[in-house]
């Protein structure tokens, strides 16, 4: 019989060099799996940066729809309050025409010294209130017949003018800014015909009295 040594048991030989039952190889190359992430990461970024135009072209767009809206609501805005000072005008305007004949009566009361009392208080209040809301009146003797502004309702010659001119003031023309209300009613005189103006005969005094015009 052979004797066995207790305590002792045999272990199979192992090459020199192999792994010992449980033991992680050493320097293993890197499998396929583990260098698919860097790859993944280098995707998952490009569709990110796709992602980020996309959503500055949208901003963009949403940008310039709202600056286009900002420009039309302030034409829009600026057409209302145009439209509405030139409705207010009208209807000023058309309520000082009615108010015209009172105001004629005033000025001719006053010219005939007439305006006294009550009736001069009240008269001074309404030119007040008239001017507040915008009435001008305009006509004045001398000056350039303009028909735009005036209503020739009588005509005369004179030999003392140059062009035609108002000489007389029927009735006061009114304005309410630029828009006139009445043109003025006036009286013009206009150069007689075959005259020497009166600044051409004054021009050809002083060259009588300097020895006459020189001849070329």
């Amino acid at each position: 019989m052979t004797e066995e040594t207790p305590g002792f048991e045999e272990k199979p030989d192992v090459p020199s060099g192999a792994a010992s039952d449980g033991a992680e190889p050493k320097d293993a190359p890197s499998s396929p799996e583990e260098e698919a992430p860097a790859a993944g990461d280098g995707v998952q970024t490009v569709g990110l940066t796709a992602q980020l135009d996309q959503v500055r072209t949208a901003l963009n767009e949403r940008t310039a729809d709202l600056q286009r809206l900002q420009a039309e609501y302030q034409n829009y805005r600026r057409r209302v309050e145009r439209d509405r000072a030139t409705v207010k005008e009208i209807a000023v305007a058309g309520l000082l025409s009615e108010l015209l004949p009172v105001l004629d009566d005033v000025g001719r009361a006053r010219d005939h010294n007439e305006l006294v009392g009550g009736f001069k208080s009240v008269a001074e209040s309404l030119e007040t209130v008239v001017a507040k809301l915008g009435l001008q009146q305009f006509g004045k003797e001398g000056e350039p017949f303009d028909p735009t502004i005036h209503e020739a309702l009588m005509h005369s010659y004179a030999p003392d003018v140059t062009e035609t001119t108002c000489v007389a003031i029927l009735q006061p023309g009114y304005r309410i800014g630029e828009r006139t209300i009445r043109p003025a009613r006036v009286a013009v005189a206009e150069p007689q015909p075959g005259a020497t103006p009166a600044a051409a005969k004054e021009e050809k005094a002083t060259d009588e009295e300097s020895g006459g015009t020189e001849e070329v």
